[in-house]
């Protein structure tokens, strides 16, 4: 079919547009759809596109946008605050991949920089599909979604030295003399050179005369310019276009106009980048696929398994506990659209023949297809190993001389506060605990985080809270109050539900970031869930009400109705956990909770009898705590006194009646006496 450019391009926009809808509503990641329209409209396909020069170019530009974006996105100071994990997690996982890719290629009987190369194109993982489906599931702040990450980000840094070490590859067989291997590496320190003083003195200079003009498309223009110009010395210096892409995208980086670039950008690159896997899907030929399909499952599912065992032995290696190796491994199991533009590289340079190139390309797909079926059932496949007989030591990620220390900390604790995941919402209720003097015990599996809070003082313990052995450790049957504060949803509830089999009287309070979380939480024996959804919906409205002028007592009492309203309805979704809940379930506006006596309100210096509480305002007074000592059940001469903590039940808007009484002299309604 001989089509015109701009036929071509309707064709591929159309067919992509149907492809991908499909695909987005079975949960399939477009970059699949993409890659399935190049095939379906390529010369192995339907053979809707015959000229694929065309296509071709296009995809190229978009490789070179996309890493032109990478760079500018690239930022070395917040590399070096997660420098453990990335530097050491990532050349674990590229490193020992690399190692065992080539001895195994070498066996085969390739050239040893083929066999380097190869191990090259295989350590590398899809980061656009993985991090897509780590945040459709809400994972990427869990453990093994920021290891995964971090391990990504590496594996996005290393492809450049790979690319500039490729073509020293293919000159090292006979033939190369030591001067063409001198002349490489002038080459790459005159780029180096080139790349400091343009980041330095250059291009900063000239992006603040064109920012002075206040042109949009001025601005656009000389981004671009900037980008396509060290794309271009790059490869006249006999180096890849998509390495000089991403230099540019570098010298940006750092600039105060680095964000506005990168939103310039943004939108073409999309579009360019679609063209990419597009293209990658119509050099595939469907015929070599069918009459290999032995050899390449076999590759594809010897390469997954091969990926998934390093990367978890590498966040084994960093101290992570077994369940988070295996979902960081099993994340990290699929080839990368990186070792597409690699590959490229390596057919340039001799390093693939044609069959080796088709044979690689089948196998790479079939990984990246693959990873939402695995990275769904990757939770199962975790609980297998964790069943396994293997030492608490690997299960939870603990060492010897750590388990002794854990059992000084916590022999003494009676009653205390176990706080379970230490990020933002765990380090507030630890400041909590400790103002108000209850002994607690924090639960982490960040290695790096325990180290630093440990050093600082903090009760930290290094361990995985899905584990009856860390809970252990850390006095879960002499804990009064348990507080969940990880990210990770399925941790959550494997967690609550090893509380309650360990402590059936430990009172279980859950954050969830979803509403529909809450249910199975209860189910599983949470005291109180705390979805986030929920609660940024009050606070949103809390402050929007305030911007009105309402007043500060309407907004709490509106507050609290509705929490009253809302955890009704979420607690009548699930089922019945333990006594306290199924109490709540059926009285949800019953509250118990604690008031402070303040020093200069009438209620002070009078006794219980005098102030009628529970005939005037129909709340009871179950405790008064004092320092010296608490009043269980207090008699009508009990006298109240500046500073006492009531402890007062009854329903929600009686409960905020008395609030004023306790706060003002001036009462507005109902004399105590």
């Amino acid at each position: 079919m001989d089509n015109s450019l701009l036929g071509n391009l309707l064709i591929l926009f159309g067919l992509s547009i149907a492809v991908i809808f499909v695909f987005l509503r079975i949960r399939v990641p477009s970059i699949i759809g993409f890659i399935l329209t190049g095939i379906l409209a390529g010369p192995h396909g339907l053979g809707m596109i015959n000229a694929g020069d065309e296509v071709e170019f296009l995809s190229e530009f978009g490789v070179v946008l996309l890493l032109f974006t990478i760079g500018i996105d690239f930022s070395l100071k917040n590399l070096l605050q997660i420098k453990r994990p990335v530097l050491l997690g990532g050349s674990l996982q590229v490193g020992l991949t690399l190692a065992l890719t080539y001895v195994i290629a070498g066996f085969t009987g390739l050239a040893w920089n083929k066999a380097i190369f190869i191990g090259f194109l295989v350590s590398l993982s899809s980061t656009a599909i993985v991090l897509k489906l780590l945040d459709e599931r809400a994972e990427i702040t869990s453990p093994h979604g920021r290891n995964t990450l971090a391990v990504l980000i590496f594996q996005d840094l290393i492809v450049v030295p790979m690319m500039l070490f490729t073509p020293f590859l293919a000159g090292m067989p006979e033939g190369a003399t030591n001067v063409e291997v001198a002349g490489i590496l002038i080459k790459a320190i005159s780029l180096i050179i080139f790349v400091y003083l343009s980041y330095r003195w250059i291009v900063p200079k000239i992006l603040y005369q064109i920012a002075k003009t206040r042109s949009r498309e001025l601005f656009l223009l000389s981004i671009v310019m900037i980008c396509l110009g060290v794309a271009w010395i790059t490869a006249e210096l006999g180096l890849s276009l998509a390495l000089g892409a991403f230099l540019a995208g570098l010298i940006i980086s750092e600039s105060e106009y680095s964000h506005e670039a990168l939103g310039r950008i943004l939108p073409f690159r999309d579009i360019f980048v679609s063209f990419f896997f597009i293209s990658i899907g119509m050099l595939l030929d469907i015929s070599f696929l069918i009459d290999n399909l032995a050899l390449i499952g076999i590759l594809a599912v010897s390469i997954i398994v091969l990926k998934a065992v390093i990367g978890g032995i590498a966040s084994l290696i960093l101290r992570y506990p077994l369940r988070i190796a295996v979902l960081t491994g099993l994340a990290l199991a699929q080839i990368g659209e990186f070792s597409f533009i690699l590959s490229m590289t390596g057919v340039e340079y001799n390093l693939f023949d044609q069959i080796a190139y088709q044979i690689f390309l089948n196998v790479s797909l079939v990984t990246m297809a693959l990873t939402p079926f695995i990275l769904n059932s990757s939770p199962k496949v975790a609980d297998f190993f964790m069943r396994m007989p293997l030492s608490d030591k690997i299960k939870c990620g603990l060492r010897s001389a750590e388990l002794e220390v854990i059992s000084d900390e916590k022999s003494s604790m009676r009653g205390h506060l176990l706080i379970i995941g230490f990020g933002v919402n765990g380090r507030n209720v630890s400041k909590a605990a400790k103002m108000a003097g209850i002994p607690y015990i924090i639960l982490e599996v960040n290695a790096e985080t325990v180290r630093i809070e440990k050093s600082a003082g903090e009760p930290i313990i290094y361990g995985d809270a899905t584990q009856d052995a860390v809970l252990e450790y850390a006095g879960v049957r002499e804990a009064r109050v348990a507080v969940i504060a990880i990210p990770d949803a399925a941790a959550c509830r494997r967690i609550t539900s090893a509380l309650r089999g360990l402590n059936p009287n430990l009172h279980i309070i859950a954050r969830t970031r979803f509403v529909k979380e809450v249910s199975p939480l209860y189910e599983l024996g949470a005291n109180e869930v705390i979805p986030e959804e929920f609660e940024t919906s009050i606070e949103i409205f809390s402050r929007a009400l305030s911007e009105y002028l309402i007043p500060r007592d309407d907004i709490e009492r509106c507050i609290a109705e509705l929490r009253a309203d809302g955890y009704k309805m979420l607690r009548g979704l699930s089922g019945e956990a333990t006594a306290i809940h199924r109490l709540e379930q059926e009285l949800p506006e019953f509250k118990v909770v604690t008031l402070r006596v303040h020093e200069d309100c009438l209620l002070v210096g009078k006794s219980l009898i005098e102030i009628e509480m529970r005939k005037r305002y129909h709340v009871s007074i179950l405790a008064i705590r004092r320092e010296k000592g608490s009043i269980f059940n207090p008699g009508g001469e009990d006298i109240l006194r500046p500073g006492d903590a009531l402890v007062v039940t009854g329903q929600i808007g009686d409960i905020l009646d008395i609030v004023p009484l306790l706060r003002r002299r001036k009462l507005r309604d109902k004399p105590i006496i």
